[in-house]
């Protein structure tokens, strides 16, 4: 590593956004201080100013991370804050990427609510205890049933086929969704019908155990009732200032109100990667806020 690669390694960056069932936070990652994070309440202010490029966040596997070799430089607009070594190791051995078939953990199968007609089926570890559809943004979800890794896949696989539900919902959609959803009630009311067509499947592995329906709803976590509108996405680039206050956080993305009364989008999958410093209060927003992006078949990675 090259004496300017060392220098960009040893500062702390933003490693995007994470969730426990208390609320999201942005983490910090530095190579010799370790982590931390700075809790995203609604009504925080929230200012800061990018530097000169975005780098490579490395590996994380469980509390271990292992930095990029080489510091590498990552795209500004890449959802990935990972260099192309970086994201391969990650998924030489992943239960997303199916490379890893031997972890003994007990995994649920949920159904998972964005919008009408936006449900999906998804599978996580149980000991997560549901923090994986916070990070996904469902809006509501219900799980299905708990078993084994391999079993839990056979049946995320048997709902996809026989009931036509995708694994993967397009974050434009999700975003759209966010403003004028229906009462939970509805919701439930639509999870409660798709687990029931589930439940009636052939084909369930026999080790997976069958939970009740209980649908759970992210509307009070999220600050649903606090998203106004969706005035654009925050565009990053390097020396652009963020400035505004945090009203709603919904998976990755962080909806802010700007001083001039607007509404925009930070995606904290593109703010992984970048070195940020304080920028002062009321300090004005010069990062450009461009119209939102039309629906894709975006992977749903979140760093």
């Amino acid at each position: 590593m090259t004496g300017e690669a060392a220098a960009r390694a040893a500062e702390w960056r933003c490693a995007g956004l994470r969730w426990d069932r208390t609320g999201p936070a942005l983490a910090w990652q530095h190579p010799l201080r370790g982590r931390r994070a700075s809790p995203l309440s609604p009504g925080r202010p929230l200012a800061f100013t990018t530097g000169a490029r975005r780098s490579c966040v490395g590996v994380r596997r469980g509390d271990r991370h292992t930095p990029c070799p080489s510091a590498a430089e990552v795209s500004v607009t890449a959802a990935s804050a990972q260099c192309a070594d970086c994201a391969r190791l990650d998924r030489s051995y992943s239960v997303a990427a199916d490379t890893r078939t031997d972890d003994t953990r007990p995994y649920d199968v949920y159904l998972a609510w964005f919008g009408p007609g936006l449900t999906k089926v998804g599978i996580t570890a149980a000991e997560r205890e549901g923090v994986r559809l916070l990070e996904q943004a469902a809006l509501s979800f219900t799980l299905l049933g708990r078993g084994p890794l391999m079993a839990a896949r056979r049946a995320e696989a048997v709902l996809g086929a026989a009931l036509g539900v995708p694994d993967r919902i397009p974050y434009a959609a999700k975003r759209g969704a966010r403003l004028a959803p229906p009462p939970p009630r509805e919701r439930a009311a639509e999870l409660e019908t798709l687990y029931g067509r589930a439940r009636e499947l052939p084909g369930w592995p026999e080790s997976l155990e069958a939970l009740p329906c209980a649908p759970v709803h992210h509307d009070e976590i999220f600050g649903l009732g606090r998203i106004r509108s969706l005035d654009g996405v925050v565009a990053l680039a390097p020396g652009s200032t963020v400035a505004g206050t945090v009203e709603a956080v919904a998976g990755p993305d962080v909806h802010l109100r700007t001083p001039d009364g607007r509404m925009p989008l930070l995606d904290a999958r593109r703010l992984a990667g970048w070195a940020l410093s304080a920028a002062a209060p009321g300090s004005a927003m010069t990062a450009e806020v461009r119209p939102l992006p039309a629906p894709t078949t975006e992977p749903e990675r979140l760093f």
